[in-house]
């Protein structure tokens, strides 16, 4: 009787840490999939060319709407690419021919086809992206200098990039009416 016991003994013990041979292969599975899921995601990036590519941001196209007399603030429009692997983002935007601070905008629509424009802080441009501002979607919000401008003046402004630093660039003064919405 005592030998059956010990057999049963041995038994639930051989069992027991086949058990746990058994999980804990199972839990080391997991993170050793997910590692190497995320090395094979790596892998393809860095082929591509995409590991470590620095951002290329191009500015052009600016446009500055020609102020209507009696208004503070006129409007601002470029178009922005960026060519590199990297997303950036415009944090900034100064213009030195103007008599205060340029801010970026944001068009939104209301209920009952109304708008109304709204501050942001920045605006992201992803890696292989552009975008183009226009009156229905991102501008400039630019205070309108005591010297009137005229139609065909150039306005130099620099935007400021997270990560591509200042793009320095000119601007035509236009009349309303000829940048189109996008």
């Amino acid at each position: 009787m005592r030998r059956v016991r010990t057999t049963h003994l041995v038994l639930a013990l051989r069992g027991l840490g086949r058990r746990r041979v058994r999980d804990a292969a199972l839990s080391v599975l997991a993170p050793v999939v997910a590692c190497c899921a995320a090395l094979a995601g790596l892998t393809a990036w860095a082929g591509a060319g995409r590991a470590g590519s620095p951002t290329r941001v191009r500015v052009t196209e600016g446009r500055v709407l020609l102020p209507s007399v009696g208004v503070p603030e006129t409007a601002a429009f470029f178009r922005i690419a960026n060519e590199g692997g990297s997303a950036d983002t415009l944090v900034r935007i100064t213009a030195r021919d103007v008599p205060g601070d340029v801010t970026l905008s944001q068009h939104r629509m209301e209920r009952g086809d109304m708008a109304y424009r709204s501050e942001i802080d920045s605006v992201s441009v992803a890696a292989g992206e552009r975008l183009a501002m226009s009156p229905v979607g991102v501008d400039l919000t630019v205070p309108v200098p005591s010297k009137a401008w005229r139609s065909g003046d150039l306005v130099p402004f620099t935007l400021e990039f997270r990560r591509s630093g200042p793009v320095r660039v000119l601007a035509v003064v236009v009349r309303p009416g000829t940048v189109s919405p996008q």
